[in-house]
């Protein structure tokens, strides 16, 4: 693979992980350096790299990004009992102009996931989930969004994008490849009335903070059913990541980031990932924290069960629960014990669901069901699958 535009490990930066104990992550990473070059990646199934763009943010938009206090932490790390082979291609740097990054970014996100190879994006700012989103342009007919965010970010579409207005541009671009977006983690005080109501009027999916600490496994369905998923670090605890400037004393505490980061790993139709707004003010327990949300990422890729295929599923268990005039179809595999509901085919729709037969649910889900109570996120797929 020839990409001009990725940038090799610093030598320094090279010498110093050779320092490390050969049995941490360090030793155990296929590197991009300029003495070797890109590696090959026939065998990779994870390519982590930097993209060093953030002149979009509406704050540190100039700052200089330098993303090795990650690397740092997270090759000191051991690795779990995996069975799969890393890359860190290095970085890229900032563009021309930041459509000049994007256009890099699609690029090799499109490339990677042609491969198979799940792309681990290190960003700055986050509208760089737009050129992610971008990628699935030509591999995807439709595509679901999972944000890890305090904020919507929808923004007004008719403005230049942000960081904080990009999933309008999303919604509103052409190609229309955006089938759901989910946000977890939202706080109501950092989000408008007119974007909460304009959430409920897309049917997306929005999850308070509060909600999702209270029952962190609530997430695990959504986040089975995303293709991408980003993770706006300004939706963690300041305190805990170590980063003054975002001065908010709510959010994700470190497990529970972890624990999200690994439930997107295990997901099988997750085929990108990544991590924004970092900045290279953040403490050295900051870095250290993204490291171990990798760290979680990757192992959940490792006990992937591949149920999102049609020969898994013939061996799920079937049940009908009769609601009302709708009888609900749950499915449950004998392997992992998750669940899934039924959507209905719509035939004289414009079949953008055809590959959302089974919306990915919980037991919960089934239990209310059979106390007649709809699962609201069925409904919502259900209504945008008539639209």
């Amino acid at each position: 693979m020839d990409f001009e535009f990725l940038n090799p490990l610093d030598e320094e930066f090279l010498e110093e992980i050779n320092s490390f104990e050969s049995n941490t992550l360090s030793g155990q990473l296929k590197m991009h350096s300029r003495k070797s070059g890109i590696p090959e990646l026939e065998d990779i199934r994870i390519a982590v790299f930097g993209v060093k763009e953030n002149r979009l943010a509406i704050k540190n938009g100039d700052e200089f990004l330098n993303f090795n206090g990650i690397r740092r932490a997270f090759y000191s790390l051991f690795p779990g009992n995996w069975y799969l082979n890393i890359a860190d291609l290095g970085d890229i740097e900032k563009g021309e102009t930041v459509e000049d990054t994007y256009f890099a970014l699609q690029t090799l996100v499109k490339e990677l996931v042609k491969k198979r190879i799940i792309p681990v994006i290190l960003g700055g700012s986050q509208d760089l989930i737009y050129a992610q989103y971008r990628a699935y342009d030509t591999i995807s007919q439709m595509v679901n969004l999972v944000n890890i965010d305090s904020r919507f970010d929808l923004g007004d579409a008719e403005k230049p994008i942000s960081n904080r207005s990009y999933i309008g541009k999303i919604v509103v671009n052409k190609p229309y490849n955006l089938f759901n977006y989910s946000n977890v983690g939202y706080q109501t005080y950092f989000n408008s009335q007119d974007e909460i109501e304009l959430m409920e009027r897309l049917f997306f999916d929005a999850y308070r903070l509060g909600e999702v600490s209270k029952n962190i496994t609530t997430i695990e369905p959504v986040m089975r059913d995303a293709n991408l998923v980003g993770i706006d670090l300004g939706a963690v605890n300041s305190s805990v990541i170590g980063r003054s400037h975002l001065n908010s004393p709510n959010g994700f505490d470190g497990k529970e980031i972890c624990a999200l980061a690994r439930y997107a790993g295990i997901s099988d139709k997750v085929s990108s990932f990544g991590i924004y707004e970092y900045s290279s003010d953040f403490s050295g327990t900051g870095n250290m924290l993204i490291a171990q949300m990798l760290w979680y990422f990757i192992e959940g890729v490792n006990y992937r069960t591949d149920e999102d295929t049609l020969s898994a599923k013939k061996d799920f268990i079937k049940y009908q629960v009769p609601i009302d005039d709708e009888v609900l179809v749950f499915f449950k595999s004998p392997v992992s014990g998750r669940w899934w509901i039924e959507i209905p085919f719509i035939s004289n729709s414009n079949t953008k669901l055809k590959r959302h037969t089974l919306l990915p649910c919980s037991e919960e889900d089934y239990l209310e069901a059979c106390n007649q109570v709809i699962p609201e996120r069925w409904y919502k797929t259900k209504r945008k699958n008539e639209l």
